[in-house]
């Protein structure tokens, strides 16, 4: 393990070198984890030291190491086992998995970041909380869905009285792997919490359909808005603002919809993968995981500059 003498700063079991790069680790090999390992070898800010499956012939994992990457394939074990410590962990696993990730690296003082949708962290979305990052050590990102649909419903719900609000994702049979089928409950019940969170709506419904269509069909969420007083005007001033923000880390967002009939105000937004080693149409995991960067970004910039500060 290193040594604080050799990190310069430890908070809580976290380290930081000023002007350095925090160390971090993936839990997860599937098209998840290993779109994250090329997002996180792009940083300025985050060092990728370890990427850890459950199994060395996972192809993911051959792949990584074919790319240079280090990978292990004891699961969590792996992180618990190394010689780093691990500023950032992101859990690319699934829903039941987390709490017991979450539990073993508790002492660790690292920052988790949940792609799964377990509910067990703190929600966080980049452009609409991110002040919330420092403050915990368990960051939900919710779902794609979430990620997609909850900054534009926040920002509607700021400048109008919602009553109800449905929200329905559709996403390629080849962008969803084993582990999204296998959690499509706690997706659809973990967006609804959000949903309900972020708004101040309780009365929301939430539907995911996994489309078999060849070519596979591109990453879309459709949005139904009922509430008070909507106008086309103040409902497309709303969109386009946080449509903007998103766009700052997520360059395939794009609102393909927004209209306003009467008291019901219907926006629907496609994403697309910016490239990486993801296909066009696999906006699902391209927004997740962009969202996992820019909040593992923004905590690194924190702790770096404190950092900073500490050694000047």
């Amino acid at each position: 393990m290193t040594t604080v003498e050799e990190t310069g700063t430890r908070e809580g079991g976290h380290s930081a070198k000023a002007g350095a790069r925090l160390n971090v680790s993936v839990i997860g090999a599937g098209v998840i984890g290993v779109d994250l390992t090329t997002k996180i070898m792009s940083s300025d800010h985050l060092d990728l030291r370890l990427l850890a499956g459950r199994d060395a012939a996972t192809p993911g994992l051959r792949r990584a190491a074919r790319s240079g990457v280090p990978v292990a394939s004891e699961g969590i074990q792996s992180l618990l086992d190394a010689e780093d410590d691990f500023d950032v962990v992101f859990d690319a696993t699934n829903a039941s998995s987390h709490a017991e990730h979450a539990e073993k690296l508790a002492a660790s003082g690292a920052l988790l970041i949940d792609l799964t949708p377990s509910r067990a962290g703190h929600m966080v979305f980049p452009t609409v909380n991110s002040a919330d990052i420092s403050a915990h050590r368990d960051i939900s990102l919710v779902t794609c869905g979430g990620q997609a649909s909850v900054p534009i419903l926040h920002a509607i719900s700021k400048v109008h009285e919602i009553d109800y609000i449905e929200v329905v994702t559709t996403a390629g049979t080849r962008s969803a792997g084993r582990a999204t089928r296998l959690n499509l409950d706690e997706y659809l019940e973990t967006t609804q919490e959000a949903v309900r969170h972020f708004t101040g709506v309780e009365d929301v419904k939430t539907l995911v359909n996994v489309s078999p269509a060849r070519p596979p069909a591109t990453f879309r969420v459709a949005m139904y808005v009922v509430g008070r007083d909507l106008t086309t005007d103040s409902v497309r001033a709303a969109v386009a603002e946080a449509a903007e923000e998103l766009r700052t880390f997520v360059r395939g967002y794009a609102v393909k919809v927004c209209t306003v009939k009467e008291s019901m105000a219907f926006v629907s937004v496609e994403i697309t993968s910016a490239g990486d080693r993801l296909p066009q149409y696999a906006g699902n995991i391209d927004i997740i995981n962009s969202a996992a960067i820019r909040i593992a970004e923004s905590y690194a910039k924190d702790r770096l500059s404190a950092a900073s500060r500490e050694t000047s």
